[in-house]
């Protein structure tokens, strides 16, 4: 994938949460681990290539070094993403967000922009932000 237009629907979704694990500039290892755990298991990558995570994680990294790069990733993700994934994609990025037990404000204003970006109604984010906080309660 060297051109960023051929992004898939599953690209997408991985830039998503890489988006939200290196916005605070600290891709931390459970963050890692939970993307690749996700993409491993979850339904809707079956058929993924994996291999494919590095390259998307490169076009994140770079997008981010450019002065309107974020505007740029969520325009690839919108056009790569169908409108009704577009509450999967808030849901992987609030679980790899929460996947280390704590979470930056800047990791959470990337989570508010991918919600206002994606145009997910508050109520349901709400209830994806409180099932993403149960699932990685620490003891």
């Amino acid at each position: 994938m060297t051109d960023t237009t051929l992004m898939t629907a599953q690209d997408a979704l991985v830039a998503v949460m890489v988006a939200c694990s290196a916005s605070d500039q600290d891709m931390r290892t459970a963050e890692l681990v939970a993307i690749q755990r996700m993409v491993g298991h979850m339904p809707i990558f079956a058929g993924y290539d994996t291999d494919r995570i590095r390259e998307v994680t490169r076009i994140v990294i770079d997008l981010f070094e450019e002065e309107d790069g974020l505007d740029a990733l969520f325009g690839l993700v919108r056009a790569a993403l169908p409108e009704r994934l577009f509450e999967t994609a808030y849901a992987l990025a609030c679980d790899v967000v929460t996947a280390d037990g704590h979470h930056t404000q800047v990791e959470l204003q990337m989570l508010e922009e991918v919600r206002e970006e994606l145009a997910v109604d508050r109520l349901h984010a709400a209830a994806i932000e409180w099932g993403a906080r149960v699932r990685h309660m620490q003891p």
